[in-house]
Order: C-alpha cells, then sequence, then structure tokens
C-alpha cells in the first residue's frame, strides 16, 4: 500500500510534527499513527484537509499517480 509510505514521507518533510498535524485536523496522534503503519486510511474530509495542509495531491497519496 503506497498511502502508507506516501503519507509517512510528506509528514516528514512537512514542516509539522505529527502531533501538531493531529491538532490541526482535530484527529488523535494515534489516528495518524494508523495510517503510517497501514491499519486504517483517513475519511475524505481528513484527507482533503490533509492535501491542503501538505501540499500534496489525493491521486499522489493514494497512489494513484507518482
Amino acid at each position: 500500500m503506497k498511502f502508507k509510505e506516501r503519507i509517512a514521507t510528506a509528514i516528514k518533510q512537512s514542516n509539522y510534527s505529527q502531533k501538531q498535524l493531529a491538532e490541526i485536523l482535530e484527529i488523535s496522534e494515534s489516528n495518524i499513527t494508523n495510517w503510517k503503519n497501514g491499519e486504517n486510511l483517513p475519511s475524505v474530509e481528513v484527507l482533503y484537509k490533509l492535501c491542503k495542509i501538505l501540499d500534496e495531491s489525493a491521486d499522489y497519496l493514494l497512489g494513484l499517480e507518482d
């Protein structure tokens, strides 16, 4: 699954810590950990916010394009 690798990389390259990102998205930090471990995916609403915050396309994060 490409999402877990791409979200981990995008967060690492951003100016946000995982904790800061969780606060901005109004979710628990464990949700982000679960994404990075490939245990689940964000909701469409959270994915939209992630794309805006991290300046990445949903297609890229989901592995639909390179």
